[in-house]
């Protein structure tokens, strides 16, 4: 195993899950979901505390990992959360209910986000994060910033693609994306952006005020 292999392997490993959150990361990988990885889960939740995020909006609950890191950090948020799959959220409403997060703290939304997301409020998200389709990152990440408020946080979740976005020869769709977005996203002067190799990689872009 490679020094970086290992690097990522303690990160994951240091990280100590809440018994919600084992429990629903292993329900994640029963029903053959991937969540994110213990390390982006404890990065989503610095984000969100450190914001003082009082609004979050997701895309992709899956069975709540996610949500619950974000929630359990940002105590005073509240969490829209959008997914097709309605069977997934109504695992994830069981898993916020028995990690004691209050119902009215959470909004689950079954719908296709590029359909749910463009009747959403623009500015009023502290927190968007985004852990869905590859080759539809582009067009979620410029709702996410339309939906983010000015010094809010957008947060691209697999940014890095298993590996395929740092390999100029790998040219699928949705390595292809990442490395657009990416790149547009440097060298944008109302944004500041910053990769975290955390899981596969997230994505941190600050909307900047006037």
């Amino acid at each position: 195993m490679s020094d970086h292999d290992l690097n990522w392997k303690y990160v994951d490993e240091s990280v100590v899950e809440t018994e919600s959150i084992v429990k629903a990361r292993q329900q994640s990988l029963e029903l053959g979901i991937e969540p994110v990885s213990p390390a982006m889960g404890a990065q989503l939740a610095v984000l969100a505390a450190a914001t003082r995020a009082e609004s979050i909006i997701e895309v992709g609950t899956g069975v709540g990992v996610s949500g619950l890191w974000m929630l359990q950090a940002a105590r005073r948020a509240m969490l829209t959360s959008i997914d097709t799959e309605t069977e997934y959220q109504q695992h994830a409403r069981q898993h916020f209910a028995d990690a004691g997060i209050a119902a009215a703290r959470v909004r689950l939304i079954a719908g296709r986000a590029s359909e749910v997301l463009p009747r959403m409020n623009e500015s009023s998200y502290d927190v968007v994060f985004i852990d869905a389709d590859g080759p539809a990152v582009i067009e979620y990440a410029e709702h996410g910033l339309r939906l983010a408020k000015p010094g809010g946080v957008v947060l691209v979740a697999r940014a890095l693609w298993r590996g395929r976005v740092a390999d100029p020869a790998r040219r699928d769709e949705a390595a292809s994306a990442f490395r657009t977005l990416i790149g547009e996203l440097a060298a944008s002067t109302a944004v500041a952006t910053a990769i975290s190799p955390a899981g596969d990689g997230l994505l941190q872009i600050v909307k900047l005020g006037a």
